[in-house]
């Protein structure tokens, strides 16, 4: 049959088929797989990406202006900011003009890349109230998708004037300025994780084999995965662009599932061997079950993935495309390569034998969970109600979350550039993070439109919230209108959100009233596009929750054939999300741990994160979810009571989930060790959910439900009886020898 072999009527289901042919094909399964990775990373990196463009990413309203910007013809150059300020003296003052005068020359000095250099001494709207600070403004030449590209050797010049002048402030801000240094930030905490990561998940494994070829396997494989991902990814992007955190996500989740997929399948192999068992017949025996296993978890894992192409926004498309790419690589890779390698290397897999390391045991069984369960089991209702208990306590703080979209604030304070954000914003407040109206119309320059945009002027201001200067910018074809200016706040927090509620609610609506029909008027800026994506999370998320719990539920009714389980199932996933958004609340929202991990509150959550770690965790929970109870169902199929199967069940698989849980907490804190907000948010958020799922819930709530439950666990009504099933068919029992086949040559079996 292709390299598989039916032995005493056994049955195989589609992983056990992969693992024989691989095993009969181990050469063109080995190579097959390492010429995809050479060829998609070649290709990707040959191809480079095609990244999200910021009319791409917005929401609403905000979306809705940035497109009508995006195609208006607008030559938008990135205006960059050099800060001059002094304690003591003025801007009237002479030694004050004098450093403002070293600026501007340092600067004009760029001409290949400077223009329109704007001397605060000629415009009111460049100096601060109290005289104190003023701001040298000047654009780079071209497109400010470009500029980051330019801008350092400028940087330098400001940081030599000042050096020139150390009682003075003189530093530099502004979009291209800014978004060199995030993108640096970016790139060197990637590098950070993409070394860390390997050797990290190298040392748990060692400790969890205790041989060294056992140990890299997986390592060898997840890494391999990622890398093939992201080439893929890379190609992808040219017909769906790319988010800048996709690169990311691949390597962390990849790591994570490919490690735990390969994981699953190896121990169970060697579980089968220590048993006495040939080994054609182990690989066969861990591909039937725990590859089974892996590939149902991997479908359930693209399943939740997939959710996120609900939430309405280009970035969590390119999220959710990386992830199912890197997920559905990470199964082919498990169910193809691994079981060729296991067939090749046979005992070899045991050599590398690390010094006072324990070997990874014969029968898998968990004294330390066998310690855990005998209360547990002993006691089912109470360890249900006290764990069940205390995970609803942590979620409590969920309901207070309060999101907002990552900004310059949010960068860590030990950038210098940071520093300076701040120092400007307090001087110029709003002056950083403008608002802009845009207008379009057949012809904005029309007498009616600019009777309006003095009105506006004048409403803006009476209103306290929003400030001078107010810039007026056209298209070349005069349909377009921007409208420029500050915002009260520091852009995302009380004060900006409610500036911007006056301004879409109080203003412009009366001044529009007076414009020509068919005029189209929308509001972006940063304040803008926090609340639209905002808000478009909580139009969305009842959508992306429906889809990922109804076809998880779907998948797991086929696959154990119980209406219970994928209700039990959801049910406990949602309080370990539940509770880790609490403990996210708890530490970044509300601030604890701030010196601990290295981080400044801004007293919210990135707004994207939530339903990116509802998705991520759901599926993530899921691995361990079905990997457990098709070993517990594998045994109640046997005749063994559920009771005692579930024990056993646990024991056996308690090693291996533990193992892989360490595995991912690893992964996934080295992400939270990172100086981004948002990826150390989410790497905390992801390795406490994991923690929270790999203990509480499956060594404690998982096993006391299905105690209390009995029987029930497999409850299936009559009129369901017709579903299919997605169940491991591998039938091969400890009861009844399996019949070894004849072998060739190679060692590959043929037909019994």
């Amino acid at each position: 049959m292709g390299g598989g072999a039916k032995a005493n009527g056994a049955r195989h289901n589609a992983a056990s088929r992969a693992a024989g042919w691989s095993a009969a094909h181990w050469k063109r399964a080995t190579f097959g797989w390492l010429a995809f990775v050479a060829a998609a990373v070649l290709l990707g990196t040959a191809s480079g990406s095609t990244t999200l463009k910021q009319e791409d990413t917005a929401s609403g309203e905000a979306a809705t202006a940035e497109h009508i910007l995006a195609h208006a013809g607008f030559r938008r150059p990135a205006t960059e900011s050099v800060l001059v300020q002094s304690k003591t003296q003025t801007v009237h003052d002479q030694g004050f003009s004098s450093v403002i005068g070293e600026v501007i020359k340092a600067v004009s000095a760029f001409k290949k890349d400077v223009t329109r250099v704007r001397n605060p001494q000629l415009s009111a709207t460049q100096v601060s109230r109290d005289g104190h600070s003023a701001l040298v403004q000047f654009d780079i030449k071209g497109d400010q998708d470009d500029a980051k590209g330019k801008v350092q050797p400028i940087v330098d010049a400001v940081a030599k004037v000042q050096d020139t002048y150390p009682d003075f402030r003189v530093e530099e801000f502004g979009f291209a300025s800014a978004n060199h240094v995030i993108d640096k930030t970016l790139q060197e905490d990637f590098t950070k994780a993409e070394v860390l990561s390997i050797p990290v998940t190298l040392i748990i494994l060692v400790l969890a084999f205790g041989t060294l070829v056992a140990a890299g396997i997986p390592v060898l494989l997840a890494f391999t995965a990622v890398l093939g991902a992201i080439g893929l990814n890379q190609l992808l992007s040219h017909v769906l662009p790319t988010s800048d955190v996709t690169k990311s996500v691949i390597l962390l989740v990849g790591m994570a599932v490919g490690v735990d997929y390969s994981l699953f399948y190896l121990r169970r192999e060697r579980e089968e061997r220590g048993r006495g068992h040939s080994p054609h017949n182990s690989l066969l025996r861990a591909a039937g079950t725990s590859g089974q296993a892996v590939l149902i978890s991997g479908v359930t894992v693209l399943i939740a993935m997939a959710g996120m192409l609900f939430a309405g926004n280009t970035v969590f498309t390119s999220i959710g495309l990386g992830t199912m790419i890197v997920v559905f690589v990470a199964v082919v890779g498990s169910l193809s390569v691994l079981p060729a390698l296991l067939h090749k290397l046979g005992d070899r897999v045991e050599k590398g034998r690390v010094p006072f390391v324990k070997k990874g045991g014969k029968t898998g069984e968990s004294r330390f969970w066998g310690a855990v369960l005998r209360p547990v089991l002993a006691h089912p209702w109470v360890s249900m109600i006290v764990s069940g208990g205390l995970l609803l306590a942590l979620a409590v703080p969920a309901f207070q979350m309060h999101t907002k979209l990552p900004s310059f604030t949010d960068l860590p304070k030990s950038l210098a550039i940071v520093d300076t954000y701040a120092r400007v914003q307090n001087a110029f407040p709003g002056s950083q993070t403008p608002a802009e109206v845009v207008v379009r119309a057949k012809n904005v320059r029309t007498k009616a439109y600019a009777i309006a945009y003095r009105q506006f002027r004048q409403t803006a201001l009476v209103t306290g919230e929003l400030f001078q200067p107010f810039h007026v910018f056209f298209s070349p074809d005069n349909t377009v209108a921007r409208v420029e200016f500050s915002i009260a706040g520091d852009g995302d927090n009380e004060a900006s959100q409610h500036a911007l509620q006056t301004l879409r609610t109080q203003v412009i609506p009366p001044i529009a009233t007076s414009l020509p029909p068919n005029t189209e008027i929308a509001v972006t800026g940063q304040t803008a596009g926090t609340h639209d994506f905002n808000e478009l999370m909580k139009e969305r998320a009842p959508f992306v929750f429906a889809f990922v719990l109804g076809l998880a539920f779907v998948l797991l009714l086929l696959t154990f054939r119980s209406i219970v389980v994928p209700i039990k199932a959801i049910i406990l996933n949602l309080l370990s999300v539940g509770a880790a958004y609490g403990i996210l609340i708890m530490v970044f929202q509300w601030g604890h741990l701030e010196g601990l991990l290295g981080y400044t509150s801004n007293g919210a959550i990135t707004s994207w994160l939530p339903l990116f770690l509802f998705v991520i965790l759901f599926g993530l929970s899921m691995d361990y979810h079905v990997f457990i109870l098709s070993r517990i169902k594998e045994l109640v199929d046997r005749g063994m009571p559920t009771e005692q199967a579930v024990e056993q069940g646990i024991k056996t698989t308690a090693g291996t989930v533990t193992s892989a849980a360490i595995v991912m907490v690893a992964v996934f804190g080295i992400f939270g060790s990172l100086r981004e907000l948002d990826i150390k948010q989410m790497g905390f958020g992801l390795a406490v959910a994991v923690l929270i799922d790999a203990t509480v819930i499956r060594g404690v709530l998982l096993p006391s439900t299905m105690k209390v439950l009995g029987e029930w666990n497999w409850y299936l009504p009559k009129w369901l009886e017709w579903l299919p099933s997605l169940a491991s068919e591998s039938s091969f029992t400890d009861e009844e020898e399996a019949v070894e086949a004849p072998v060739d040559a190679h060692g590959v079996p043929g037909p019994t």
